[in-house]
Order: C-alpha cells, then structure tokens, then sequence
C-alpha cells in the first residue's frame, strides 16, 4: 500500500552519488559513498542510517528526483535504526493525533491552511490576507515531521485521513478546491512528498510564497520599502521543493529588503537544530547554531526571516541574542505595508 515510487536501477547506476556526498553532515569520498549507496540499496547495515540527521537536503541534491532521502528513511525503519530517542517518538506519536470530535466549518478564498499551528492565527491579519478564513488543528496536520523520526509508516497511515479531512469538513461543502499552506512542509507534503508515495491529493495546495508575492503586487502602492539587510532561515522542508526558492528573493525586492550573501544560505543552508535536539545531539545543534549564527551576524543581517514555524521556535532566542530580530515572513510583509 503506498509504495515509495524509488528506482533502485537509477541509484545503482548513479556515478556521483550527489545525495551522500553534498551532504553537510556526513563526510565521504566517492569511494566511501558508492560502498554505502550499495550497503542501503542491499538491504544492509549502513552508517548513513545511524549517522543521517534527516534535513531532507538530499531530496534536492539528487538530480533524479529519485526520493533518496525517503529511501533512506525507509531503511531507517526497516532495520530500527531510530534517529531519535523511542520515547520520545512515542510522545510524539500522542501528542500530534487527531483528537475529538471534527466540526465542519464553511471557509471563503483566500483560505489559509493553519495546520497544527492554530496559535499563530494572529498571522492572518491586516491587508496581506484581507478577507481570509483559516482551518487547522491535528486533524489536519499534514504528517511530514514523522521523516525525522524514520516512521514513513505513520504517514502513510494518517496522510490520507488528513486529506480526507480537509476535503470533508472544509473544502467540498464550501465550493474551494484550493487553499494557501501557512505551513511550508505542509505545501511539501501535498506536492512532492504524497505523489512519492502514490497517495492522491484532491484539491490545489498553494504556496504562501507564491500568495504573498501576488498580493504584494496588488498592494504595491501600499508598501514602505524596509531598507533592511535581512538573512533567511531556510526549512527543511524546502529542500523537497527548490523550485518555490524564487518567490524568496521576489518578496524581498518588492518590500525593500537585502537578502544577505552568506556562505550558509540556499542550497548549503543549514538546519535549525530543532530536530537534532530531539535526537539528542547537542554538540552538534551547538556546532551548526553557531556557525549558522555567526554567518547572519558577520553578514550584518538585522532580521532573521523564517518560514517553518518549527525553526522560528527553534532559533528565535539563539537569534535574539545575537541582537537580530525573528520574524516570520509574512509578519515582515505585513510590518512593510504598516499593519
């Protein structure tokens, strides 16, 4: 049921092993990289399952799209080789399902898809989503987050309830098939992660990204550019879909912000930490936060943009710190056009 769409030949056959070896935690020659692609695709011990941190950065660097990171997650589970602590994937496992009883609600374009993040429905507000209605909760709760914790099985599980759940008490009843992903790894899940696993999506997920550059330009006379130097927080979860990275740069230039060039940014961005803290990898969440910290600050970025609420939660204080203000990007938008 949901088989991972993975083509073992492509990888077998692969020259390069870009996955393994543009990998920033993990350390390979070609030669040490081809022995361990052959050690996962046999079935076989590997250090890459003990040692992989699940940025999912190796979703991008496959030129592919052949999914080695869901591969290598699938082995993960297969051989029990938990990246993090069981007792807290259990927790987890708890805290994060569907619960109690579901209310239909109607909901009015633009909708926004809060996901699990209903505490940040203060987020919708002013010019930038005038007019929105908003869902979210547990029950909607798209499911990626289980990568980081080798339980591909859980999303295929609970992914298509999810669906289910958004088409049945929000969108069909309401006329909507589409709506806009507050969550970035929620517009992941439904436009790279589910068709990976042979599992349909019924309705038009949109970026926040691609709505927030619209609605800029239909603003534009609106706006009071920032003049600001600012440096961006890039989500895991946008390394499954590069091809959103565009509207990054787009929304800067239409609110008079400078992305700062740093060397810990686009393609080599680094994680968060958030998930290495839940594997209990201190030394390196201290390693990484640092580096990444110290690049935002020699770059003389005064805000630290973010588009996973995870990360804000994540590195918001280690940021403030540095004297360099948090802020999700469509909270800067809305400080751009006075709201």
């Amino acid at each position: 049921m949901n088989e991972l769409r993975y083509d073992e030949g492509v990888c077998a056959k692969c020259e390069t092993i870009d996955c393994l070896m543009k990998c920033q935690y993990m350390d390979f020659d070609l030669d040490s990289a081809m022995k361990e692609r052959d050690h996962i695709l046999q079935g076989e011990d590997s250090r890459v399952l003990t040692d992989c941190v699940t940025c999912y950065a190796c979703e991008e660097y496959c030129p592919y799209g052949n999914h080695p990171f869901y591969q290598i997650v699938e082995r993960q589970e297969e051989k029990e080789a938990w990246p993090v602590p069981l007792p807290i994937t259990h927790q987890q496992l708890r805290m994060m399902a569907s619960r109690g009883e579901i209310s239909p609600q109607k909901v009015q374009s633009p909708v926004v898809n809060m996901c699990a993040f209903n505490m940040l429905q203060g987020s919708i507000r002013g010019k930038l989503f005038e007019g929105a209605s908003t869902f979210g909760g547990n029950h909607v709760f798209c499911n990626i987050m289980w990568l980081h914790f080798a339980k591909n099985s859980v999303i295929r599980e609970r992914l298509p309830t999810v669906i289910d759940n958004i088409v049945n008490y929000y969108l069909k009843d309401s006329g909507v098939d589409e709506f806009i992903c507050f969550h970035d790894e929620c517009y992941g899940t439904y436009t790279q992660l589910a068709p990976a696993f042979g599992i349909d999506v019924s309705f038009r997920p949109i970026h926040l990204f691609e709505y927030i550059t619209h609605r800029l330009d239909e603003l534009k006379d609106q706006i009071h550019p920032l003049d600001v130097k600012v440096a961006y927080q890039r989500p895991c979860s946008s390394r499954l879909i590069p091809e959103t990275q565009h509207w990054v740069d787009a929304i800067f230039e239409r609110i008079g912000a400078e992305r700062v060039e740093r060397e810990y940014d686009r393609e080599n961005a680094l994680c968060c930490g958030g998930v290495l803290q839940l594997q209990q990898n201190e030394e390196l969440v201290e390693d990484i936060q640092k580096k990444n910290l110290d690049d935002m600050e020699a770059a003389g970025a005064k805000y630290c943009v973010f588009n996973c609420q995870f990360c804000f939660f994540s590195l918001s204080e280690a940021v403030t710190e540095r004297g360099i203000t948090p802020v999700l990007m469509s909270d800067l938008c809305q400080i751009a056009l006075g709201d």
